[in-house]
């Protein structure tokens, strides 16, 4: 026998779900309270996440360097370089390989993390300093072709392809020796 349901009977399941929906976002959303401890110190304003740390003031001080190596090989001061991708040393490369050394030192490299990070690194090297590279040729190319086109031509007057997009491998080693570096005296001043 298929039983029926009532307004009544869907009225009130439909106040019950609402509830137990409600229990449940409040004991999700609120956050835990901390213990009454008082001997606990209390949480640092920057987190102590050594790998993070490092990765982090790596990319900046290659960012940072971009200024130096532009000036030294243009000798003209550039400050676009800071936030532009390409160019010595690289900023991607920097950073992988602080993240990948930090948690070596840190974790051991026989931990998974390491593993991955190495993985990640690697990608991200091999992409900037092959597709990223070969891409910003081809910008560089296109350029070209676009400028010799007539003014009357629909595609003279568009804007310019970005060319420095990748490093050369030099560039990306010099950017993993920084890194590493990085993450090793981040590692010894702990």
């Amino acid at each position: 026998m298929d039983e029926v349901m009532t307004t009544a009977d869907a009225a009130t399941l439909g106040r019950a779900a609402l509830s137990m929906a409600q229990t449940a976002s409040s004991v999700l959303l609120t956050p835990p309270t901390p213990p009454s401890d008082s001997s606990s110190p209390p949480s640092p304003l920057l987190p102590s996440n050594l790998p993070l740390i490092s990765a982090f003031l790596a990319f900046a001080l290659a960012q940072f360097l971009k200024l130096f190596t532009t000036w030294f090989k243009e000798k003209r001061w550039d400050s676009k370089r800071m936030v532009d991708s390409g160019g010595m040393p690289s900023s991607h490369s920097a950073t992988v390989t602080a993240l990948a050394m930090a948690i070596g030192l840190q974790d051991g490299t026989g931990s998974p993390a390491f593993a991955i990070a190495v993985i990640l690194a690697c990608i991200v090297m091999y992409d900037a300093s092959g597709i990223r590279l070969h891409a910003g040729r081809q910008a560089e190319l296109l350029n070209q072709i676009v400028c010799e086109f007539p003014p009357e031509h629909p595609l003279s007057s568009i804007r310019p392809l970005r060319e420095l997009l990748g490093h050369t491998p030099f560039q990306v080693v010099v950017g993993g020796i920084l890194g590493c570096i990085v993450a090793y005296l981040m590692r010894n001043t702990n």
